[in-house]
């Protein structure tokens, strides 16, 4: 099996990128993203490409002529790009690699990171959709998602491929860029004290797995992969410390503006999170490929918090 990663460079990536090459039973491995790894890999074959830049990641695909692509180029605003070139990565990079994956002529399977964002959280939206829950996105995020599985699995029906598309609850923790997981590192955390909806979040270790695995057993179709439990804004604040703060109506545009003050800028998905909540049932994913999620809600909050700041080293020389 010869497998291509696109979002190589990311925590993520990079993780996923360390499990495949570990396994001789793959004969190679190769990835591109705007970013380098962060980690050292010994066997894996990197290439540093915006996925904008169309004509050299298609010639670096096509050469490398895969027979699984694992896509994990999706970009989430306010993670590592700006949310328009969040949508602009995110599009031309899914187009790219899937056309020129295709070209190879030897692709057979496809993983797609993808989000329960695409359920969205319309007033009577089910509030812990399954697979079988037609997705309806109410966020920019949960849009974008949609449209790379749309892509995706017209890829693969051109192809005869499967086309495994993983739906990740919010991906937190330590050294994952998320706007998430800067928002609830504030000492002050916004809440809706209204209702104070649960969410969920998944662990960079259990998605590292759920796309190895996913590459190992090909499925036709979405699984949603969700960390166990469910933590509400103000819970997770206390979890770490922090002051929950409640916020009512217009109350979240100065919010919002405070938070980007503070570094930690609020994407709309993340503050319908913070106002309607997110779970979903993840049950499926055991029964279709053997995992479990190791990492529950409550503790991915508590590592999230755990992380201690980076202390720069300062000159002493007058």
């Amino acid at each position: 099996m010869r497998v291509f990663i696109t979002g190589m460079g990311g925590e993520l990536g990079t993780a996923v990128a360390q499990l495949v090459e570990d396994d001789p039973s793959f004969e190679a491995v190769a990835g591109a993203d705007l970013f380098p790894p962060r980690r050292r890999l010994d066997r894996a074959e990197f290439h540093r490409i915006d996925p904008r830049n169309r004509e050299r990641m298609s010639a670096v695909i096509r050469a490398f002529a895969p027979t699984a692509l694992l896509h994990l180029g999706v970009y989430e605003p306010y993670s590592r790009s700006s949310p328009r070139a969040a949508v602009a990565r995110t599009a031309a990079g899914t187009a790219v690699a899937l056309e020129a994956a295709l070209a190879g002529g030897r692709l057979d399977r496809v993983v797609v990171r993808s989000g329960i964002e695409v359920y969205g959280r319309r007033r009577g939206a089910p509030l812990h959709p399954d697979e079988e829950v037609p997705p309806a996105p109410t966020s920019a995020f949960g849009h974008t998602m949609l449209h790379v599985e749309q892509v995706s699995r017209e890829a693969g029906r051109r192809a005869g491929a499967a086309v495994t598309v993983l739906r990740f609850a919010p991906i937190v923790g330590p050294h994952v860029p998320s706007p998430l997981g800067r928002l609830l590192r504030l000492p002050a955390v916004p809440f809706s004290p209204l209702a104070d909806p649960a969410f969920s979040v998944v662990h960079q270790h259990d998605v590292a797995a759920a796309f190895v695995a996913a590459m190992r057993q090909p499925f036709q179709g979405p699984l949603n992969v969700v960390g166990p439990g469910a933590v509400t804004a103000s819970q997770a604040a206390r979890l770490g410390g922090r002051a929950p703060v409640p916020v009512v109506g217009s109350g979240w545009q100065v919010a919002r503006a405070l938070a980007r003050l503070a570094g930690a800028p609020v994407p709309d998905h993340v503050q319908e999170l913070l106002v309607r909540g997110r779970t979903a049932d993840a049950s499926r994913v055991t029964e279709v490929l053997g995992i479990r999620m190791l990492h529950h809600t409550p503790d991915v909050v508590r590592q999230l918090y755990a992380w201690e700041p980076i202390d720069y080293l300062r000159s002493t020389a007058a």
